[in-house]
């Protein structure tokens, strides 16, 4: 404890006592609204505990501190909002994402950042969300099919293994390592009592192997953030000069942003008195040079070399699919085992490429649409989760107040519309959320036992 506190000390100088002082203070809160599913002014008009805008992004908020309980919330369930640390929402920010690019977010769970670059995709380009943790890997699932993402592969691989094969690849890249974490010890007391200064140059080691994996997968021309939610300068700006020094062909830039403070030049530093609780982040380029400008491994005119680990779905898939979607809701429909997923017209040219997606270990690639029973088809939640409303050709929207929306949200069996007959979808004002079935006025419920409220 003395010991990080005399490198704070040390770090910030006249304003450490301001930083002892925000110490003793609650820890930000902050919230994202997604705009894949709903509009802020929607969104914002019901949560009575939201504040101002953040600086960090555009569509982040402050919450109050005493907000308790925001994961029961049905827009939380629906995919509408997604908690993060204000400070945290910087590096997607700093990344400057654009409609169409092809992006790898290489440290990705638990899928914060990663569902913020989805939502600055905009349903366009692709997105490579990647966790080396198998574990952490699933929560990231869960949370990419909550928040609609459809343009997503998602993958538990080692940066080391899975870089190489996605050379020159990518418009983009986030690494957002992992790290000593000192930027969470007001949110989180015990992660203080994990510190230690070898931790702190452990992390640092590692975070420098990472950056070096993760440089082959970005195409010459294209940007990269390397983030953390530390202050330790071994870790931050350390990392960035001995990066720089073993690449040359990269260098710092500006991302353009004015929030934080600066470092390194353009580098950036988020303190509790920026209004966050720590971050730390830099945008590299990777400049054209003759060593540079080499191919991408992945090239559509080789020759597979394997068969491809998803075969196309036969035309009953997409049958039974039309039964409860508009036919434009879905399509390029692919089987594995007995799952039918909907990929995006960018996913769907991945299959071109020479690209083993097993050896990848790639988890998920699209939306989940269909489980294949054998003899009939089911939908899956995924499906509900990330469609369009208008894409549905069965409704039923639940306003807030509705107190059937908190029995679906247990899993209860719901009273509707007798009309309505058949698999349907279940939003919260509007916003996707799940589905059930519906006969003889009743609504079976569907949604996942994993996700409901308790209690």
């Amino acid at each position: 404890m003395n010991e990080f506190l005399k490198k704070m000390k040390d770090l910030l100088q006249s304003e450490y006592d301001e930083f002892l002082l925000s110490q003793e203070k609650p820890a930000f809160k902050g919230m994202r609204v997604n705009t894949l599913k709903a509009k802020s002014d929607d969104v914002l008009q019901k949560l009575p505990f939201v504040r101002n805008k953040t600086p960090f992004f555009r569509d982040g908020y402050y919450v109050d501190s005493d907000a308790e309980h925001i994961g029961t919330h049905p827009f939380h369930h629906a995919g509408a909002v997604y908690m993060q640390e204000p400070s945290a929402m910087s590096a997607v920010t700093m990344l400057g994402v654009k409609k169409g690019d092809k992006v790898l977010d290489l440290c990705a769970a638990p899928g914060s950042k990663t569902t913020q670059i989805a939502q600055s995709l905009n349903g366009t380009g692709l997105l490579w969300s990647n966790e080396i943790v198998r574990s952490r890997a699933n929560i990231l699932l869960q949370n990419l099919e909550r928040c609609g993402v459809r343009n997503a592969v998602v993958s538990s691989n080692s940066p080391e293994n899975l870089c190489p094969a996605l050379m020159g690849f990518f418009d983009k890249i986030l690494v957002d390592a992992p790290c000593s974490g000192e930027g969470m010890f007001r949110k989180d007391k015990d992660a203080l009592s994990e510190w230690s200064p070898e931790h702190v140059l452990s992390c640092a080691n590692r975070q420098l192997h990472i950056l070096n994996s993760a440089k082959v997968a970005l195409k010459a021309g294209g940007e990269m953030v390397y983030s953390t939610c530390t202050f330790s300068k071994e870790e931050n700006e350390g990392v960035v000069e001995k990066f720089l020094e073993q690449n040359p062909e990269f260098e710092l830039i500006d991302s353009g942003e004015d929030f934080g403070r600066n470092t390194l030049k353009f580098a950036k530093r988020i303190f509790p008195m920026d209004g966050g609780e720590g971050h730390f982040a830099a945008k590299f380029r990777k400049n054209y040079t003759p060593d540079t400008e080499c191919p991408i491994i992945i090239d559509k005119k080789k020759k597979r070399k394997s068969k491809p680990a998803m075969q196309p779905a036969d035309k009953g898939a997409y049958d039974f699919l039309n039964t409860i979607f508009d036919e434009n809701e879905y399509r390029n429909l692919y089987l594995v085992g007995d799952k039918v997923y909907a990929l995006s017209d960018e996913l769907k040219e991945l299959l071109e490429y020479d690209l083993d997606l097993r050896k990848l270990c790639v988890i998920k690639t699209g939306v989940e649409v269909l489980i294949n029973l054998g003899k009939r088809y089911e939908p899956c939640h995924n499906a509900f989760s990330a469609c369009s409303v208008k894409g549905a050709k069965n409704v039923v929207n639940l306003d807030i107040e509705d107190e059937r929306l908190y029995k679906f949200l247990h899993g209860e069996e719901i009273k509707i519309d007798s009309d309505i007959k058949g698999y349907t979808l279940v939003c919260v004002e509007n916003i996707p959320l799940s589905f059930g079935k519906c006969s003889g006025g009743n609504l079976k419920n569907k949604y996942p036992k994993g996700l409901r409220n308790n209690g």
